[in-house]
């Protein structure tokens, strides 16, 4: 969070001029500052980051018969399968890389037939889909794509932002984001003609005063988000550069741990550290690690886990990714954020280790 007096600060102008919400001068100023830190000339925000990806879907595929086919991933955040499915179409499951754990564009082709209509990947901690190739296969097949950025926000790939890739990169501004605005999202989208009927769809469909031309929703980001958006931008180089020192810190502190696996930076990538995943050896001593963090008030994460396609709700096959399903089962999060200080950081990974049976790290 900004200090409080910014904030505060900022927001006494609501008070004055008692606009509250409807695209006010903040939401405008926030629109303009996201699109000069990300190049891009489109951006809308958004209530959340589902809503910018459910709308994005909705407007750029609004001549697509319901129940066409979608690719995704099922390792990534329940939202990205449930915004597919309410507009309207069918998730068909890609299994992922085990390397970066995002989408293998090599087994996307195979996927693809005439009910195919896009592809949507997901960036996943902050590592970078294989955009080069994703971008080969829709241009080759007439496919749409749209990047679930949630994870990415502030990552460059070969010196540019993830915003410049896919017709539609959409980012989340959730409190637990490396950046955010309380709540909050926005769409980086590359139609103009697109980018206005997005910005009718997140306002009940209203085109002008009498005339609604499509079935939207509210889903309009307020003046309250949108200064906080604007604060915590000005921090957000800051903010990395904080969470890169923890990350580093846990690479020294847990690297001679052989029951865990330590993804690398990607090459060519400014990373935004916004996770720390560890990869186990098996299932068991990741739910030990977890439990053991969790009796000394240490919250990790087994994200993503399950994957979105075994959730009761659906009706999918989890088995059809397997290495997806696998990764799920050993995949742990550790806590990372900018105020975490570097000794706390350490009395994490001593707990780890002792959970593990390892000596503390640089001990004899």
């Amino acid at each position: 969070m900004p200090p409080f007096s910014e904030y505060s600060d900022l927001i006494k102008e609501i008070w004055t001029n008692h606009w509250l919400t409807n695209m006010g001068k903040f939401h405008q100023e926030f629109q303009l500052k996201l699109q000069e830190y990300l190049s891009v000339d489109n951006v809308d925000l958004f209530t959340n980051g589902h809503m910018a990806l459910e709308l994005s879907l909705q407007a750029l595929l609004e001549n697509v018969e319901k129940g066409a086919e979608i690719i995704t991933t099922p390792f990534t955040f329940i939202s990205t399968t449930h915004a597919i499915i309410r507009a309207g179409f069918k998730p068909i499951f890609c299994d992922i890389n085990l390397d970066d754990f995002t989408i293998d564009a090599s087994k996307i082709e195979p996927l693809i037939n005439e009910q195919t209509c896009a592809i949507v990947p997901v960036h996943v901690y902050g590592n970078v889909c294989n955009v080069e190739e994703i971008e080969r296969i829709a241009k080759k097949h007439g496919l749409k794509v749209i990047y679930d950025a949630a994870h990415a926000f502030g990552v460059r790939y070969k010196g540019k932002s993830v915003a410049h890739f896919g017709d539609i990169s959409i980012f989340s501004f959730h409190a637990t984001k490396v950046f955010n605005s309380i709540e909050g999202g926005a769409a980086c989208i590359k139609d103009k003609d697109v980018a206005e009927k997005i910005y009718h769809l997140k306002n009940f469909g209203i085109t002008s005063p009498e005339r609604v031309e499509y079935i939207g929703t509210n889903a309009k980001m307020n003046e309250f988000c949108a200064a906080m958006g604007i604060c915590n931008l000005k921090y957000l180089e800051e903010n990395i550069a904080k969470r890169r020192r923890i990350y580093e810190k846990y690479i020294e502190c847990l690297s001679d741990v052989q029951r865990i696996e330590i993804h690398s930076i990607q090459d060519n990538t400014e990373a935004n550290y916004s996770y720390f995943p560890l990869l186990f050896t098996d299932e068991a001593c990741r739910d030990r690690v977890f439990r053991c963090l969790a009796e000394h008030s240490i919250y990790a994460r087994k994200y993503f886990y399950p994957l979105t396609s075994s959730f009761e709700c659906f009706s999918f096959d989890e088995n059809e990714t397997p290495i997806a399903l696998d990764v799920s089962g050993r995949i742990l999060t550790l806590p990372i954020y900018s105020r975490l200080s570097l000794a706390e950081t350490e009395r994490i990974c001593e707990i780890m280790r002792s959970c593990l049976g390892y000596e503390k790290a640089g001990s004899s």
